[in-house]
């Protein structure tokens, strides 16, 4: 198994984040979204190594095959993450793809780290620009919503997770796009994951403010977002990314769920090679 031992030591020890890596050419670095791992890729790897890429996916801390500590899941601490797999893999023109909790990887990344080794950024059914609402955020959604997903983690962690990946699928109108056995596989990875981890990232990916991050990004940008997104609602998040990245390419799946990279594999597919080849 292939491990890069992390450099930041704020929160304690240095862990080890486990990839996997493929494929030969420029390199294209894939975040995994909440609560998830690298797997939630697997049909994409495929087609990007295929096409000519250098496919990189890794587990963020707490999650997957990677090291599971107590803290360390604020976005800056996750930034240092994926700034220490770009410069212990040697990478430089690199493509940074996020999904969804992973889009505030590549924001946060890309504000405090720059894009000296970054050609290209995605941002795929993203949490940025900023989920909560505030005076001067009036559309996001009310803490409650977070808090009651912590409650419900809390109270049982396997439940909350069954029902959440019903409503990553908007299941009940996506039954011929993806099956129960699918959302039982994605069952199952989301339940090895720390469950401290689950819980503190429900504050990262709800609480944290992308909107100065996003207007540093100076490389082309893909933002793909559903309209049908229930998860991470597109009028909060693709459009409003959209208005602050400068050089983007907005692309909208109509119909699409949160879950897209599954339900929509073929559309997704065409947007996100079609980038990377521009």
């Amino acid at each position: 198994m292939n491990y890069i031992e992390t450099k930041n030591e704020e929160h304690g020890n240095k862990i080890k984040l486990f990839y996997e890596d493929y494929g030969e050419g420029q390199p294209v670095i894939l975040i995994h979204g909440w609560p998830l791992s690298h797997k939630m890729w697997e049909y994409q790897v495929e087609k990007i190594v295929d096409a000519g890429f250098r496919c990189i996916s890794y587990d963020r801390r707490g999650f997957g095959d990677s090291d599971k500590p107590w803290e360390g899941y604020d976005y800056d601490t996750l930034a240092s993450d994926l700034n220490d797999v770009i410069t212990a893999l040697g990478l430089s023109d690199t493509i940074i793809v996020g999904f969804s909790m992973g889009g505030g990887e590549v924001a946060r990344f890309i504000g405090k780290y720059g894009t000296a080794n970054v050609s290209k950024a995605a941002l795929i059914s993203a949490v940025p620009p900023f989920m909560l609402k505030t005076d001067n955020n009036p559309d996001g959604l009310e803490k409650e919503v977070f808090e009651g997903f912590k409650k419900e983690i809390r109270k049982d962690r396997a439940g909350f997770l069954a029902g959440f990946g019903d409503k990553f699928y908007n299941y009940d109108k996506n039954k011929d796009r993806v099956s129960k056995d699918q959302k039982h596989y994605d069952w199952s990875i989301a339940c090895r994951a720390s469950s401290k981890a689950t819980l503190d990232c429900v504050d990262s990916f709800g609480l944290t403010d992308f909107r100065e991050d996003l207007k540093q990004f100076d490389v082309p940008t893909l933002i793909v977002h559903g309209d049908d997104d229930e998860i991470v609602p597109i009028d909060i998040a693709g459009k409003k990314s959209k208005d602050l990245v400068k050089d983007n390419t907005f692309e909208v799946i109509k119909g699409a769920p949160h879950g897209l990279i599954m339900t929509h594999k073929k559309e997704f597919k065409e947007i996100l090679l079609r980038f990377l080849k521009k």
